[in-house]
């Protein structure tokens, strides 16, 4: 049994706060009670009754709408990942002097078996269940989780041959603790701006991933986003393009070519696997296959690719198959929050579309998705609060077939009236749900069960 560190926070006998009581954090409590701490959680908003159940039936105490005195009655607050670095309570804590901990720092000293880190602005979450579903089809005991919906401390102590952990930006800016045997950077774009404060520092958190490798630990990064990410130790890092020839000298290279991905490496050129042996949609998931069957070669797992790839389903809302209607393919993408992820879809899926656009924008420049409507689409349709900020960008570069709904079932019969057979209409939003929907995933659903229902009537 392999463990990630060496040590470990000693919170045995300490007052301890963690902020906030989603996933992470309630996860985080229950890690440190058992850990022998004195754990008090602090809310801003509700908590689920099962969660304050759960807190009661383990001694710990907690606070919700709001963050009193009593959050900073402790010798260190345990931050849960979402916790900006500009919020009241972070801030009132440094004033203080009160220490901070983030999520994997508590976390990587008593994760076993061998860690696979991955993270990068689109595509991660593909990535992580690719890797562990290809771990266990070799007969591994994996721990597949973290910013994918299971928190990484679930895993803690348990006999397992690897962990595959997707992590989030916010929580690699406060992360100095992890092993990782493989850290994978599956692409850079901007994104979450807002909670970093700038492009360059949510560069510089994605990179961490990179520094937090164990000896001899390997990196699967772009080739075009290696000077970005400043990739240390380069004679172990892997890098992804589409030429064969890569822009940095590296360890190795992963090269997509024409009709299959190649991994170079050590003067060989070895066959990774054929795009025909995955029914991953675009171009963009051909990538996330290559740098997962890299990631498990660098572990030592010598397999048909066709064998581990078998019986993995994409995952649900990026770019799903959501039906077709009289010759028309409707594509699910409602995970693309970002401009960068819907830019992707677009250019990933082949044939001409018509894009479902909007939401609640992330302060993103909308130029480069405007281009990219320009290019791949015959038409957008626009909704939710970003609507008129896109119609902006899309009349700036010349693009004028725009319609304007007002929920997704009206966009949804928009689009149908305007595909012709061939064509696909792609759920795509560039903005994130949460002007008309819980999250992604409730959009996503919606618009699959109007494209069902209309599929039925036709």
């Amino acid at each position: 049994m392999e463990r990630s560190v060496s040590s470990s926070l000693n919170l045995k006998g300490k007052r301890i706060t963690v902020v906030g009581a989603g996933v992470s954090g309630r996860e985080l409590a229950l890690l440190a009670g058992r850990l022998g701490a004195r754990v008090f959680v602090s809310e801003r908003g509700p908590i689920p009754a099962e969660t304050m159940a759960l807190f009661q039936e383990n001694g710990i105490e907690w606070e919700m709408e709001g963050h009193t005195e009593k959050a900073f009655m402790a010798e260190a607050l345990l931050l849960s990942s979402g916790i900006p670095p500009r919020s009241g309570v972070v801030q009132e804590a440094i004033r203080r002097g009160i220490p901070q901990v983030g999520e994997l720092d508590l976390v990587a000293p008593h994760l076993c078996g061998k860690i696979v880190a991955v993270t990068g602005s689109n595509g991660k979450s593909t990535v992580t269940s690719l890797v562990g579903h290809m771990l266990r089809r070799a007969g591994w005991e994996v721990g597949v989780g973290g910013n994918l919906g299971t928190a990484a401390s679930t895993f803690t102590d348990r006999n397992l041959d690897a962990v595959v952990l997707e992590l989030s930006s916010f929580q690699l800016a406060r992360a100095s603790v992890l092993s990782a045997a493989v850290s994978v950077v599956t692409n850079l774009a901007p994104d979450h701006i807002d909670w970093h404060g700038s492009y360059e520092a949510y560069v510089e958190a994605k990179a961490e991933v990179l520094k937090l490798r164990a000896p001899g630990g390997w990196g699967i990064v772009q080739d075009r986003d290696v000077e970005a990410l400043n990739a240390p130790n380069a004679e172990r890092i892997l890098t992804l393009g589409w030429s064969r020839e890569p822009l940095h000298r590296t360890a190795g290279h992963i090269f997509m070519d024409d009709d299959r991905a190649w991994l170079i490496l050590d003067g060989e050129e070895l066959p990774l696997f054929l795009y025909s042996e995955t029914s991953l949609l675009g171009g963009h998931n051909r990538e996330n296959v290559a740098m997962s069957l890299a990631a498990i070669r660098l572990l030592g797992v010598d397999r048909p690719a066709r064998d581990l790839i078998e019986g993995f389903a994409p995952l649900p809302h990026r770019c799903e198959h959501a039906g077709v209607i009289d010759g028309v393919v409707y594509v699910d993408d409602s995970k693309g929050t970002n401009v960068a992820a819907s830019v992707t879809a677009m250019t990933s899926l082949e044939g001409r579309k018509i894009v479902i656009l909007g939401g609640r924008g992330k302060g993103e420049d909308y130029a480069p998705l405007a281009e990219a409507v320009l290019r791949e689409a015959d038409a957008a349709v626009l909704l939710g609060e970003e609507r008129e900020a896109i119609a902006r960008a899309l009349g700036r570069a010349g693009f004028s077939a725009v319609h304007e709904a007002g929920d997704m079932e009206e966009a949804v019969r928009i689009a149908r009236k305007l595909a012709t057979p061939g064509m696909t209409v792609l759920l795509s939003p560039a903005c994130t749900s949460w002007d008309m929907y819980a999250n992604y995933g409730q959009r996503g659903d919606h618009f699959c069960g109007i494209v069902q229902t209309l599929a039925a009537e036709s």
